[in-house]
């Protein structure tokens, strides 16, 4: 795509940008193929211009076309990728911590696996005055808790380890029985998600969600934590919404995609 100095050198004005950028804008994850009418309705550029432009975007790479839908293009991954470059994980997901802080109005969690536990990387607190409190560096049993079930589900070696031991309670309502909590890492990878109540401590309950890295392996577990008499077992559905929604946005910033 050329682009001229602004000076009409190549008699396209740097103005072309701003419509570049407002064809781009247009995308979102919930609306990832626009045709151009879409597009049109989106922008307010008008069809000669916007027509001309989605030509040149096609061409070099901005976007991709199938028929008449429109995509970002996949080449755009290999632009961003220098954008990561030095840029932490943790720096990532903060402000999207933050959002989902904000939606549930709970403590939200970056959880890794390290040395056989799960440990705590990145947290946005609730501004309840009631809440489980969290802090970076906080590590816990991977055995117990939505997050630990997450950080199994997709890593096959470290679940066959923790459960050929013994697993400890640390509540009435700890699984401490291998083959029941193996069903219930396998029930996490089939639905994408865990929740967990009391499981390690009483009155805290927790939803995690996977978030993956560009060739697709796991990351760490996104979640939520909370009192379990604000989010009790039938009131989960819109945290987890929220969580898996956090947890893919996460995903996407690492460019990666999500595993089954």
């Amino acid at each position: 795509m050329v682009v001229s100095d602004g000076k009409g050198t190549a008699g396209r004005p740097l103005l072309v940008l701003d419509k570049v950028r407002a064809i781009l804008d247009a995308f979102t994850p919930e609306r990832p193929a626009l045709t151009l009418g879409d597009l049109r309705r989106a922008t307010g550029i008008p069809t000669s211009t916007l027509q001309r432009l989605a030509a040149n975007m096609v061409e070099d790479g901005f976007l991709d076309r199938s028929d008449d839908v429109l995509r970002v293009g996949v080449r755009m991954l290999h632009w961003s990728a220098p954008a990561l470059q030095g840029i932490g994980i943790v720096d990532l997901a903060q402000p999207i911590l933050r959002s989902l802080r904000d939606e549930t109005g709970e403590t939200a969690c970056l959880f890794r696996e390290s040395s056989g536990m799960r440990v705590c990387i990145a947290v946005a607190e609730s501004l309840h005055p009631l809440r489980r409190s969290m802090s970076p560096g906080e590590t816990m049993p991977i055995s117990a808790g939505s997050a630990g079930r997450v950080l199994l589900a997709w890593n096959a070696e470290l679940a066959d380890h923790t459960l050929s031991g013994e697993l400890s309670s640390f509540t009435p309502s700890s699984v401490v029985d291998p083959a029941d909590l193996r069903e219930h890492v396998e029930r996490a990878r089939t639905d994408g998600f865990a929740v967990t109540v009391g499981e390690r401590e009483l009155g805290i309950s927790s939803v995690s969600a996977p978030v993956f890295g560009a060739r697709g392996e796991l990351v760490g577990a996104l979640g939520v934590l909370a009192p379990t008499l604000r989010l009790p077992e039938s009131a989960t559905g819109s945290a987890v919404a929220a969580v898996v929604a956090a947890a893919d946005a996460l995903t996407r910033l690492l460019g990666g995609r999500r595993t089954v």
